[in-house]
């Protein structure tokens, strides 16, 4: 009897429930609600979905010394997690993000790179931000990137620079991306005028093929020649571009941005979400990092709409650019692009603004991981 109730005991110490704290339910709970938000809101559910189920895996309460947790060496979930720790997962994505853009509206109106351009503030107010806070500037810099909407960008760029920050800054950076229909409508009206928002712009220009084949070359040789050092995703986005535009190697494009991204997307969400282990996240740095991240977004909205707003005082009557697609420099692609879609409809419902909001956004996916790469030049 003796022996039964000790196996009892011994069976009781294995489970979850002896080994519960309230830290792991509120992460529980949080891994929940993210997925709430994808099924009842859509709010981004590709990257909700795994990432909030990964929050439930990644606080399911473990005794000690089972070798199955994210950060226990050589676990199923501890190899999969390498392809975030160690920066494999975010080229392969950026492959495919490349494989099914069309840089057509960037190619036929080039200054809208600027607004692109203009959109990146917010990553290095962010980083200032984070110095005057007491971060380490490696720290710092990992942090500002959030500012870019760009989840694949924030991982390689924190797995560089501050591995024990990543699971706090790549969940925030994926929050944000779900949330630009929320956080950037208010923005976009608090910064414009009603004038300003029914400004019709002219139909982007044909772009020809030829033009299409040499743009990821010329990109990849002018931005990598400036930022060696973000050659990985920089590399991998043009590459994924140019296998959609050869129209030769139709196979290899649909791959990356099918089964490829598809699968690495399920991967990185799941491994990202199990890296919210409660004892490693829930600490005061997270919180910071959630501020910082949700400053760092709001500065980039305001300073790619403000930017608009300051070209149009040097462009003639006809050519001004409409404003409300300012908020598509960050790289949310194609949500901020379809933000400015439906708050200028919102105003006028012929005034159509996703095929111009396009050029800013694409170049919002090469300004951030330009900018990433001028921060690990500096940084690491």
């Amino acid at each position: 009897m003796d022996q039964i109730l000790n196996n009892l005991q011994q069976f009781w110490e294995y489970t979850g429930f002896a080994n519960a704290t309230y830290q792991h339910i509120l992460m529980i709970c949080i891994g929940i609600i993210f997925i709430t938000m994808a099924i009842v809101k859509e709010w981004e559910p590709l990257l909700l979905i795994p990432i909030g189920f990964g929050m439930i895996i990644g606080n399911i309460p473990l005794f000690a010394g089972l070798n199955v947790g994210i950060y226990e060496e050589g676990s199923v979930l501890n190899i999969l997690y390498n392809g975030v720790q160690k920066g494999w997962y975010p080229p392969l994505i950026f492959l495919g993000i490349g494989a099914m853009t069309d840089f057509s509206s960037l190619i036929s109106n080039p200054k809208l790179l600027l607004i692109g351009a203009a959109a990146q503030f917010g990553i290095f107010a962010a980083y200032a931000i984070s110095l005057s806070l007491g971060f380490e500037p490696s720290a710092a810099g990992a942090i500002g990137i959030i500012g870019g909407a760009d989840g694949p960008t924030a991982i390689f760029l924190s797995s560089r620079l501050a591995p024990d920050l990543m699971g706090a800054i790549a969940i925030s950076a994926y929050s944000y991306m779900a949330l630009v229909p929320v956080i950037q409508p208010p923005i976009m009206r608090l910064l414009t005028t009603k004038k300003e928002r029914l400004i019709r712009m002219k139909p982007p220009r044909v772009v020809s093929r030829m033009e299409k084949i040499v743009f990821p070359i010329v990109g990849l040789l002018l931005t990598t020649f400036i930022v060696p050092s973000g050659l990985p995703l920089l590399g991998m986005l043009f590459f994924g571009n140019l296998l959609k535009e050869s129209g030769v190697t139709r196979r290899l494009a649909e791959t990356a941005r099918g089964p490829l991204v598809d699968i690495v997307t399920i991967l990185i969400g799941l491994t990202v979400g199990c890296s919210t282990q409660a004892d490693k996240f829930l600490q005061l740095n997270s919180i910071l990092i959630f501020g910082l991240g949700a400053l760092s977004f709001i500065v980039a909205t305001s300073a790619g709409v403000l930017f608009v707003k300051f070209m149009n005082l040097f462009l003639k009557q006809g050519n001004k650019i409409n404003p409300l697609i300012g908020n598509s420099g960050v790289s949310a692609v194609p949500d901020s692009a379809r933000v400015s879609e439906n708050v200028g409809l919102s105003y006028d419902r012929s005034n159509h603004l996703l095929m111009h909001a396009m050029g800013p956004n694409v170049a919002g996916v090469i300004g951030s991981a330009v900018a990433a790469g001028i921060l690990l030049g500096f940084l690491s």
